[in-house]
């Protein structure tokens, strides 16, 4: 209708460094949370959720150096219906250009009577329910106080009661929120459901011109993407979601896909966004590589096979037409068939543009480290590919401190032998020496590693993988370790995958400490 066309624009609002990062098992520091936010900025979506201030100081700081530093979109900060998370996140956002505000609450009867059962919030679900709204607005008018743009998210709008949600909606517009989303928390809604939801939303709620609809599905039945899109579709216009569909159990909509469905599909939805699509497969790369989650090779749009083509008739159509089975070019999304090569001639100057190009800016002491290692990974492979320095900057400028160094490394294994490895270690300063027997090179070197620093993690994923082809390739291997309660990944780059290893497992440890 003539309302909905009037903004033609859908704006794109990115929570990989919220939402995303809450996926089982990762963790960014704030370095690694300022590098994907420029390359966010890079890609242009309107909108980046930095993180929740008040989860931890670690949060809290990602949170004001992303507002301090990225210019360009919205920078965003995640808050309950509480007063002190609001308060942080006003803190957290001083220094940001365009600030905005996410708070908000439950509002399906299970979210209600779930995490509201205590009486103070009323003795009956219907008396939860107006306490609920009042916390809402409460939370809303705090949140204006400290920026001028607020969203408000309806938690398990997707099971909500529709004539309860349409209340809610309507009292905390009236107190001041820009944008209203309607998050599907669990995923359990379909695309026919929740679009009609949206409608309804826009039909029911009398002040809803006053505030831009946003959707938010996650993706536990496979179908984040289409009720992001059926949502739109029926009035909504701004889209959340993560690069590459990552987030909490099966995941969130991917953005990727979403923009590309508009975009491809601009005949039937008639709508645009502000994002540049080729810096997608970069972006994609950066997630995947920070958070230690491989892009599947099947996965739309950013998969390495998304393009591929191996059925004769499929190769023969192909060549004769590309549209015959291809609705999107490769380029459109960032994939090149030309590759820069470095090698050992490449001088400083040449090593910092590239890294820069790829999305990192590293300090004059960063560069110097860099090139030192660059240089002796080039004498060994000769050629040095943007994969292989997108590993070496995670391997040389790891995020946290390191308590923990690895200096030496000796390890002895064959058909016949028992596999043996010694480790010297910096430990805080004083070199450690020790060695141990074990299944395996790696096995040996990880009991090593234990005995010298009195640790006694459990390691629960081990991941190794080929940065680049042939049999000089890099190696870099990924570790998810766990001490008590507390889980974090580590990860390891050399042309020597037993060393990749060690380095992985000390990394971690000192995420750990």
């Amino acid at each position: 209708d003539a309302g909905m066309k009037a903004t033609a624009k859908i704006a794109v609002f990115d929570t990989t460094l919220r939402d995303g990062e809450q996926a089982a098992g990762t963790r960014l520091g704030s370095r690694d949370k300022i590098r994907l936010a420029r390359q966010l900025a890079r890609l242009k979506v309107d909108i980046i959720e930095a993180g929740f201030p008040a989860s931890s100081p670690d949060d809290f700081d990602a949170v004001r150096k992303i507002a301090q530093e990225i210019k360009g979109p919205t920078i965003c900060a995640l808050s309950r219906a509480v007063a002190a998370d609001i308060e942080s996140c006003g803190k957290a956002l001083a220094k940001a250009a365009r600030p905005r505000i996410h708070t908000g609450i439950g509002v399906s009867d299970i979210h209600i009577m779930g995490k509201f059962r205590d009486e103070r919030y009323g003795k009956t679900l219907e008396g939860k329910k107006a306490k609920l709204v009042a916390l809402a607005v409460d939370a809303v008018k705090r949140a204006r106080n400290c920026v001028g743009d607020v969203q408000f998210y309806a938690e398990d709008a997707g099971r909500a009661a529709p004539l309860y949600l349409f209340e809610m909606l309507e009292a905390v517009i009236d107190a001041g929120a820009t944008v209203v989303n309607i998050p599907d928390t669990t995923g359990y809604t379909v695309p026919e459901q929740y679009g009609e939801l949206i409608r309804g939303i826009r039909d029911n709620v009398p002040n809803i011109a006053r505030a831009t609809i946003s959707v938010h599905c996650h993706d536990d039945l496979g179908l984040a993407v289409a009720n992001s899109l059926a949502g739109i579709r029926n009035g909504a216009r701004q889209v959340e979601g993560t690069i590459n569909g990552i987030g909490e159990r099966a995941g969130n909509a991917a953005l990727e896909e979403i923009v590309m469905g508009i975009r491809t599909r601009a005949d039937y939805y008639g709508l645009s966004t502000g994002v540049e699509p080729r810096e997608f497969f970069r972006t994609s790369r950066m997630v995947a590589d920070m958070l230690g989650m491989p892009v599947p090779a099947n996965k739309a749009v950013v998969g390495l096979n998304a393009f591929a083509h191996s059925s004769g008739i499929h190769v023969d159509g192909f060549l004769k037409d590309r549209q015959t089975y291809e609705i999107m070019r490769p380029a459109d999304v960032g994939f090149t068939g030309s590759r820069v090569v470095l090698t050992a001639r490449t001088g400083r100057a040449g090593l910092r543009s590239r890294l820069e190009k790829l999305g990192y800016e590293l300090s004059k002491q960063e560069l110097d480290t860099m090139y030192q290692r660059f240089l002796a990974v080039a004498d060994k492979k000769q050629e040095v590919l943007d994969e292989d320095l997108v590993a070496l900057v995670h391997d040389e400028l790891p995020p946290v401190e390191q308590n923990l160094k690895l200096e030496y490394l000796h390890s002895y294994s064959g058909t016949t032998a028992i596999p043996t490895a010694t480790v010297r270690l910096l430990v805080n300063g004083k070199t450690k020496e020790g060695a141990s027997i074990g299944d395996g090179p790696v096995d040996a070197v990880y009991k090593a590693i234990a005995k010298l620093t009195a640790t006694h993690a459990k390691l629960l994923r081990y991941d190794i993988r080929a940065v680049t082809e042939g049999t000089e390739a890099m190696g870099e291997v990924t570790v998810h370790l766990e001490i008590g309660n507390r889980r974090v990944m580590g990860r390891g780059a050399s042309t020597d995958i037993i060393e990749a290893s060690a380095k992985a497992y000390v990394d971690g440890l000192n995420r750990l400490v």
